[in-house]
């Protein structure tokens, strides 16, 4: 049953006026809902983000959401020149280059928002 379900991804804020103001500024996203509880954005087709505040936000340490991307390299130059700083990783198994992983499946580029989550840009090898 889950198979033919939506999905949308849940990130963690401990101030959720901030992450508002950095998903604007930052990501060019406009909630489309906001109460006190949290924030709605809607992205690609049927996709959405829900971002609540709570004072576990950035604890985790991995990868909390991915944007599928068709131009890595210019969704990366669009945002380094909106302030976002992509991660550099050289780990077994994961190196970047300027930002970008490279593996058999595409590639990827990391970045934290304003409350230590850490989101990813990846553009598969076979067209989306």
């Amino acid at each position: 049953m889950l198979s033919s379900s939506k999905t949308y991804s849940v990130l963690p804020a401990s101030d959720l006026s901030r992450a508002i103001a950095w998903f604007r500024d930052k990501l060019e996203l406009e909630p489309e809902d906001v109460s006190e509880q949290g924030a709605r954005y809607r992205t690609g087709g049927d996709s959405w983000i829900y971002i609540y505040e709570t004072a576990n936000a950035g604890t985790a340490q991995n990868t909390a959401m991915c944007w599928l991307v068709e131009d890595i390299a210019a969704e990366m130059a669009h945002l380094r020149d909106r302030g976002v700083v992509f991660a550099d990783y050289d780990f077994p198994g994961l190196k970047t280059e300027n930002g970008v992983a490279t593996d058999d499946e595409g590639k990827s580029a990391w970045f934290q928002d304003s409350e230590g989550n850490y989101l990813c840009l990846t553009q598969p090898n076979t067209p989306m």
